[in-house]
């Protein structure tokens, strides 16, 4: 017994671990961008398929539900079918997926095919992490996970430039097309290079949780709908948003309950025991929910409100990728020589800090301002992904490492749902809040709204307009300001909003073991 223990210590792979790691980030990277890519070409795809703006947004819900649900149980689907084998067929029917959406003909057919994508995507970001987690000793796992960080940060990021420049310049059906390279090249270097450790081909299958399986996607299912179309369905004004709220609760609550008794369980709560691993798991929450949401609302407010092209309002987000992309190896660095638990709140100060600056927010924000404005907050995600990974699993015992890739993916991706999904609403809510505020000065007894009517006046006589025409059309203009200022104050008051959530989460940072520091493991698993 215990030579097995010694073989199985001894275990490496057989390629270099290096080239493991940018194959099945490459394999992430192409799933992660499929969740953001898709958004700036609905309106496209609406016009294309003869449907309107809030059918085609069920090809992002169809895609998000099925990968909420198989995010959450990837690690069985890997001790069921293998972890290597499992990974390639994902590879492999994600690509076949993706060519099927290009060629969809209908909405009803691109949905079901994105639900299809979306279910054989779940399983590509877990099975990434707990292969690296495999592949590399927990000394060098830092730096590896700052490889696998440019997939999950840069991957959000780059999505919508991507999607908007494919979509200007060809069709939306090119934004699918562009995986199957990707795909093809993926599972063949994956099916040479990466292997199952021992530990991973000795594992015996736990069986079927059939009500484990239901109420997990029953719970995740109903939530990620009700995410994704309650901004549409005014929430909670809509029976059909309060059905699946209710089913949400039920189905998530009871998988709760029955996960913490059942013999065989199909995800494995107890890793919620590891302190690290549970403060890691509701930080990834907080980033993934800020970063998404972030992400979503900066492009939205320059095609909004700046009237940006989708290409101009996605290149607004590219600098901040190549930020990250630098600063990774930086903080890599920096965790030798400082506590990780430090650096993360370090991180959460940085992001709270970079939201309050894009609070200052004026109607005539240039381009430049605007870049400034991302990657300052991109850059405060160097400080978190890889800090946060590390210490999520660096006292997580080794067999509970597919649950806890699972898991851990699975609070990233569903509080990034939630993150669009409150930010969206806020921008509404708040606009109606500042439009009620404003309007209390919008009227002749105020003597700088009269000035300002009168300016306008005064210009359109100028130009020739009659005296009842110019002062119709001055107040229409200075009604349209008015817009203007309120939807600025808006998007304002949603950064301030994510800037308390990242000033918040500090506090946690501290709650972490403080023996985790300076990248030198106490020991192995």
């Amino acid at each position: 017994m215990s030579e097995s223990v010694d073989h199985h210590e001894d275990w490496r792979p057989a390629y270099n671990p290096w080239l493991i790691a940018v194959v099945v980030t490459l394999a992430a990277f192409m799933e992660i961008l499929d969740t953001t890519i898709v958004n700036v070409a609905l309106p496209h795809i609406a016009g294309s398929l003869s449907s309107s703006n809030d059918e085609a947004t069920w090809a992002l819900t169809s895609y998000l539900v099925a990968n909420g649900i198989v995010l959450t149980i990837s690690g069985w689907l890997g001790d069921l079918f293998g972890r290597k084998r499992y990974f390639i067929i994902c590879i492999a029917m994600f690509t076949v997926c993706s060519f099927l959406c290009g060629i969809a003909q209908s909405l009803a057919q691109l949905i079901v095919f994105r639900l299809l994508q979306g279910f054989f995507g779940g399983g590509l970001q877990p099975n990434q992490q707990s292969i690296i987690l495999d592949t590399f000793p927990p000394a060098k796992r830092g730096a590896a996970f700052g490889v696998a960080a440019i997939a999950t940060v840069v991957a959000p990021i780059l999505g919508p430039t991507l999607g908007g420049y494919i979509t200007d310049q060809a069709t939306w059906r090119w934004i699918f097309f562009i995986n199957i390279p990707v795909g093809m090249i993926a599972t063949f270097f994956v099916s040479v290079m990466v292997e199952d450790p021992p530990w991973e081909k000795n594992r015996r299958s736990r069986g079927i949780d059939y009500i484990g399986l239901g109420l997990i996607a029953i719970g995740l299912g109903s939530l990620q709908i009700m995410m994704d179309r309650g901004e549409d369905a005014d929430w909670f004004n809509s029976g059909f948003i309060r059905l699946m709220a209710l089913l949400a609760f039920l189905g998530i609550s009871g998988a709760i309950g029955w996960l913490l008794i059942a013999k065989k369980p199909i995800v494995d709560l107890s890793v919620f025991k590891d302190k690290n691993f549970a403060g890691g798991c509701i930080m990834i929450g907080a980033t993934g929910a800020i970063l998404y949401a972030s992400a979503v609302i900066i492009p939205q407010f320059a095609q909004i409100v700046l009237m940006y092209t989708p290409t101009w309002a996605g290149l607004i987000l590219s600098p901040g990728g190549v930020a990250v992309i630098l600063l990774i190896p930086v903080i890599g660095r920096l965790m030798t020589v400082m506590q990780t638990r430090y650096v993360i709140a370090l991180g959460f100060t940085v992001m709270g800090c970079a939201l309050l600056y894009a609070t200052t927010l004026v109607p005539n924000i240039d381009f430049k301002t605007l870049v400034m404005m991302r990657t300052f907050q991109s850059s405060a995600l160097a400080f978190l992904f890889v800090p946060i990974s590390t210490v999520a699993y660096m006292t997580l015992p080794r067999e509970l490492n597919g649950d806890g890739s699972a898991l851990f993916a699975m609070f990233r991706n569903v509080f990034g749902s939630i993150g669009i999904s409150l930010a969206t609403s806020q921008v509404t809510q708040r606009s109606q809040v500042r439009q009620s505020y404003l309007s209390e000065w919008a009227t002749p007894f105020h003597q700088p709204y009269q000035a300002l009517v009168a300016q306008y006046e005064q210009s359109l006589r100028a130009m020739g307009r009659a005296g009842a025409t110019a002062h119709d059309t001055a107040v229409g203009h200075v009604y349209q300001v008015m817009r203007t200022q309120v939807a600025v104050l808006a998007y304002a008051d949603v950064f301030f909003y994510c800037a308390i959530v990242a000033f918040a989460v500090v506090p946690f940072c501290f709650l972490l073991s403080a023996k985790i520091g300076g990248m030198r493991p106490e020991g192995g698993h």
